[in-house]
């Protein structure tokens, strides 16, 4: 484990996938009574599209590219976000089937191979 100092952040939980599922299992936990399983399936999957807006309005933000307003983020912010998508991702593909880990892997595996070739780049 690495030695953390003052300011710095935490460091990441020791399995992605754990807190996946605890996320998961924080949302599903809060679901309306009576709402189906897949009826969450669709919010979730949706909430993509506000973050990846949240991420270009970072990018817009640091770059000042809006006059109006100047800049109003910085890079570390357009990480954050990028951040969040991720886990948005991960937490609705784990909404969508609880076999997420091994199905990502799969996937991560053949764009692994179709983009490096066989081995991956190892």
């Amino acid at each position: 484990m690495s030695e953390q100092h003052p300011g710095s952040a935490p460091a990441p939980p020791e399995d992605l996938w754990s807190a996946v599922d605890d996320l998961w299992a924080w949302l599903d936990g809060h679901r309306p009574l009576g709402e189906s399983r897949e009826a969450t399936v669709l919010p979730r999957i949706l909430k993509l599209s506000e973050e990846v807006g949240e991420v270009a309005q970072a990018v817009i933000g640091a770059t000042g590219q809006n006059p109006r307003k100047g800049t109003t983020h910085t890079w570390d912010d357009v990480e954050a976000e990028l951040c969040d998508v991720v886990i948005t991702a991960l937490v609705a593909l784990r909404t969508l089937t609880p076999q997420a880990r091994e199905v990502f892997a799969r996937h991560l595996d053949r764009v692994r191979q179709r983009s490096l070739g066989p081995g991956g780049g190892t």
